[in-house]
């Protein structure tokens, strides 16, 4: 799970790059540490753990984000700084 420091580093990032939709701001660290734990367990989404946010969720914005651009954004993002 993302720590809230980690998140503070993170947050002003994910803002400048994600689309502008229906997740709330102040679901997306949740969303964002259920998709980190799902890749790093390499687990089955179904698997994430539910204080994590619905599982659904996470597939979703997953999904959305991949087919957006977003994680190449948020990559060169993070590279720079």
């Amino acid at each position: 799970m993302l720590s809230d420091a980690q998140w503070s580093e993170l947050e002003p990032l994910v803002e400048a790059c994600r689309p502008k939709a229906k997740t709330p701001p102040q679901d997306l660290q949740r969303t964002l540490s259920a998709i980190l734990w799902r890749h790093r367990n390499g687990a089955k989404w179904r698997a994430i753990p539910e204080e994590l946010g619905p599982w659904w969720r996470a597939a979703q914005i997953f999904i959305r984000w991949s087919r957006a651009g977003v994680w190449e954004r948020l990559l060169s993002l993070v590279q720079e700084r």
